[in-house]
C-alpha cells in the first residue's frame, strides 16, 4: 500500500481556486480503484491519500498529473508499506 502526503505550498486562495478540478482527479482514481480513502490533514496544511500497492513509478505519474500539483500548489510524497496487522474488519487491507 502508499501512504501519500500532499502538502500545500501556495496560500490557500491559490489551493482552492484548482480543487473542482483536484476533486474531478480523485473521483477518477477513486473509480479505476487506485484510491482507497483521502482527506484533508488537520489543520489544513495538505491532504493525505491511501492507495493500493502496485507499481510505485505509475502511482506517481497519476501524482504528478493531479491539478494541485501541475498548478504548483502542492507537493506530493509517497511511503510505500506492507500491512501486517490490521483492525479487526480491516483485514482486507493485508492483501493489497
Amino acid at each position: 500500500m502508499f501512504i501519500v502526503t500532499l502538502t500545500f505550498i501556495r496560500p490557500l486562495e491559490e489551493v482552492d481556486a484548482l480543487i473542482d478540478a483536484h476533486m474531478v482527479w480523485l473521483r477518477k482514481h477513486y473509480e479505476s480503484g487506485l484510491f482507497i480513502a483521502s482527506g484533508r490533514q488537520v489543520p489544513r496544511r495538505g491532504g493525505v491519500i491511501i492507495a493500493r500497492s502496485g507499481d510505485r513509478a505509475a502511482l506517481e505519474a497519476v501524482l504528478a498529473r493531479d491539478p494541485f500539483v501541475q498548478g504548483e500548489v502542492a507537493r506530493a510524497e509517497v511511503i510505500e508499506f506492507v500491512p501486517s496487522m490490521t483492525a479487526l474488519g480491516a483485514e482486507m487491507l493485508k492483501t493489497f
